[in-house]
């Protein structure tokens, strides 16, 4: 899964994240039952905020396009 976010950009990061997994998620790069990074491990990779990850996830499982499973 490839995300790129640019702190230059009018949305906030959490927006470009959620975004980005949203549109690979509709085009087929993202099959459903796959799992994502952990918010941790796609923070460090992003390098930004575990909150700004945590928020772009919890956007995303609200939209019904993720679930979490704390611990997993």
């Amino acid at each position: 899964m490839e995300i790129i976010v640019s702190n230059a950009g009018s949305k906030p990061i959490y927006e470009q994240i959620a975004g980005q997994v949203k549109s690979q998620i509709m085009q087929g790069a993202l099959a459903e039952g796959e799992q994502l990074p952990s918010i941790r491990a796609l923070a460090n990779d992003l390098r930004v905020s575990v909150i700004t990850t945590k928020r772009a996830y919890a956007d995303l499982e609200a939209q019904g396009f993720i679930v979490t499973a704390p611990g997993r």
